[in-house]
């Protein structure tokens, strides 16, 4: 992997006094971009918003790449998301995986003195002074030590203190660009809350990426870092270093259909297992948490948002995405409302209305589920999806609604199914669905979508 030559970053602003300077500064670049272009409109009527976003995009992601952690986080959170933002955004803030400014050496030995008491010459045998990947919430050096080569992440000062008053101050971007209403974004904001204070507690990373890469070591054509305890602590990770492709790399070098198929098998069974047997689950699933590496494993890097799964919610949110869904109406009632899709607030018509649509789109996303095999090459599949997402977000019942719909701990399991459809959909994979027991239908079929 080559080394980070985007420009260094020797300082980031940690007072909420910099940061909310920051976010406020670019608010008025944001409404100035707006102003422009209604002044453009005027002149030519039939100007489409590509340039706005365009600008806008620029705008912000320059800005939170500079804020780095959870604002730059919740901007990679919502690139994966495909149908959720003009395109401008996805294209910009996808670069919140990959290529965030790095910081500067000096920043980086001041945390390993603050750790550890010694630079990280002292500790390893070599040290690469600039990062060679940046991204929200930390960035990785390459290191050496005894003939073993290791990933070092350090995490960016002052991130972890910052969370709650950066997504106070993301709130008002979040609330334009996720076309959300404000009761929807309040009751998801604590969840989002939660996981990114436990990403930045880099020993519960440790702690649990030991956990379930022990839990998935059976599973075929996946392999895991070993983690150095003795070398880690609350803001650094010493892991082995894994040699390999991010997926877009990879696939640039032309694999064949059967290798495609081989590492989306080992993903969706690397979800399946967790999701189903752990009752816990990798909850970040994009690009740049995966390496191919030469020998054709699926190398997992990073385990910082894990999503602790209840029984409860686990049970009625896969119980609905059953095929054959012989429920009487008494209990899948009970079901929406455990899964808080409809409440004792709503009207009849309210009612309604919300388990329709909830049906229609558990059904959509549950296609996988109803077959033996699933090819993830469908583009139609993934257009359904993007339509009814979009149908909805502009749908008058949503916005006029009195509450947020659906369970906090759908937030992150959806999440991770739409990471990984998308992954699957990136490597154009035809898999094997497995399913636990209870899930089957009486009669499943082999076809392709």
């Amino acid at each position: 992997m080559k080394e980070n030559k985007v420009k260094e970053q020797s300082s980031i602003p940690t007072s909420k006094v910099q940061r909310a300077a920051k976010f406020i500064s670019t608010g008025a670049k944001v409404g100035g971009n707006y102003v422009k272009h209604y002044a453009k409109k005027v002149v030519n009527p039939s100007m489409t918003k590509e340039e706005l976003h365009n600008n806008n995009a620029e705008d912000i992601y320059n800005s939170l790449s500079q804020l780095k952690g959870s604002a730059l986080k919740v901007a990679q959170m919502m690139s994966m998301d495909k149908n959720i933002l003009p395109r401008a955004y996805q294209d910009k803030f996808t670069m919140a995986q990959y290529s965030a400014p790095p910081l500067s050496y000096p920043l980086v030995v001041k945390t390993f003195q603050k750790y550890f008491g010694k630079s990280p010459e002292q500790m390893f045998d070599t040290f690469t002074k600039s990062a060679v990947n940046a991204a929200s919430i930390g960035q990785v050096h390459q290191a050496t030590k005894d003939g073993k080569k290791l990933a070092v992440k350090i995490q960016y000062p002052g991130v972890a203190d910052s969370v709650s008053s950066d997504l106070k101050l993301v709130r008002p971007f979040a609330l334009r660009l996720l076309n959300m209403n404000e009761r929807e974004l309040d009751h998801y904001m604590e969840e989002v809350e939660n996981k990114l204070l436990e990403e930045t507690d880099y020993e519960l990373e440790v702690l649990r990426s030991r956990e379930i890469s022990e839990a998935c070591s059976h599973i075929e054509n996946l392999n895991f870092p070993g983690y150095y305890e003795d070398m880690s602590s609350q803001r650094i990770i010493t892991m082995d270093w894994i040699e390999g492709k991010h997926i877009k790399e990879w696939l640039d070098t032309n694999p064949s259909q059967e290798d495609k198929d081989r590492i989306g098998q080992a993903l969706w069974n690397f979800y399946h297992h967790q999701v189903h047997n752990l009752m816990k689950v990798h909850a970040d699933p994009h690009p740049g948490n995966f390496i191919i590496q030469s020998d054709g494993n699926l190398g997992i890097i990073d385990f910082g948002c894990v999503k602790v799964i209840p029984e409860d919610f686990y049970k009625g949110y896969f119980s609905l995405i059953k095929k054959d869904l012989l429920i009487n109406e008494e209990e899948l009632n009970e079901i929406f409302y455990s899964l808080e899709f409809i409440s004792d607030k709503d009207t009849d018509v309210e009612k309604v209305y919300f388990i329709s649509v909830f049906k229609e789109m558990i059904s959509l996303l549950g296609k996988p589920f109803h077959v033996d095999s699933f090819d993830f090459a469908d583009d139609d599949y993934f257009e359904q999806i993007f339509k009814l997402g979009d149908r909805i977000s502009n749908d008058k019942m949503f916005k006029k609604s009195r509450q947020a719909r659906g369970s906090r701990h759908g937030l992150y399991i959806n999440r991770t199914y739409f990471g990984l459809y998308n992954l699957l959909n990136q490597l154009q994979a035809n898999v094997k669905t497995t399913k636990p027991e209870w899930l089957e239908s009486h009669k499943t079929e082999n076809v392709e979508s």
